[in-house]
């Protein structure tokens, strides 16, 4: 099984170092790595030879769905099997690559645990010691997987997926721009095509700390273009939280939201 790591970026060099380290520290290492460069040309200095770099251009708004059907489509061009697909602030644990690879089948998705970290750098070889998976999402025990997961639980951080189930989905909506919704979107695609979901034990990410803003005000714009292109591609309300948080500060009306 050829398995090709696809990371899209725009700035975090540092934390994009530390993901090279970390996926060159796992008990299993892929075989092909491609990190989409948003508008980013630095970032071929960063990568310094340990990863493909592809380039996509970027307009008002990061093309987030596009840059990862554009790794996932160079990945499958060069032959891979399996498609692993872990954010750019995302340190990947010793086993992810492993589990992933003996976990994989097709017609699901898989995802792994997201531990948040607190701030500062702390060794990769303490990573193991901080495990505390996001309470929002199943953690199975390291050795077991929870199949038939919910599908509005699909994030985006740490994935696995075939390629041969990737091809059935046709990859994200590329309608969505800036943040928000496009996971979200996937899942349901995934849901509609009869594809599920399964939790990983063991395939853990350190999801590495910068600060962000909750709710996210500087994305107020794009979380309300996605909203509304989810509802009317699925006729519900996404990221209901957000936008409840948006009408409490008087950013949106409540009839928006």
């Amino acid at each position: 099984m050829r398995i090709t790591v696809i990371t899209i970026a725009a700035g975090r060099h540092r934390h994009l170092r530390r993901q090279l380290d970390g996926l060159a520290a796992g008990s299993v290492r892929p075989d092909h790595h491609v990190v989409v460069a948003m508008g980013d040309p630095a970032i071929r200095r960063v990568v310094a030879g340990r990863a493909e770099v592809v380039d996509v251009e970027v307009g008002d708004h990061l093309p987030l769905a596009t840059a990862r059907n554009t790794g996932a489509a160079h990945a499958i061009a060069a032959g891979a099997d399996l498609l692993v697909f872990l954010d750019v602030d995302c340190v990947p644990g010793v086993e992810l690559i492993s589990r992933y690879r003996d976990t994989a089948a097709d017609r699901t998705l898989l995802c792994g645990p997201v531990t948040y970290l607190p701030p500062g750098d702390p060794p990769l070889d303490r990573l193991a010691d901080l495990t505390d998976p996001h309470p929002g999402r199943p953690a199975p025990p390291d050795d077991e997987t929870v199949a038939n997961g919910d599908h509005t639980l699909f994030w985006s951080l740490s994935f696995a997926v075939t390629a041969t189930t990737w091809q059935r989905l046709g990859g994200f909506c590329e309608d969505y721009t800036g943040y928000g919704g496009e996971d979200t979107d996937f899942g349901q695609i995934a849901r509609a095509e009869g594809v599920g979901l399964t939790w990983v034990g063991g395939a853990h990410a350190y999801h590495q700390h910068h600060p962000v803003q909750d709710p996210p005000v500087d994305h107020l714009d794009d979380i309300l273009v996605n909203a509304a292109l989810f509802r009317r591609r699925w006729g519900w309300r996404p990221m209901g939280g957000w936008l409840d948080a948006f009408a409490d500060q008087g950013l949106i009306d409540r009839e928006v939201s």
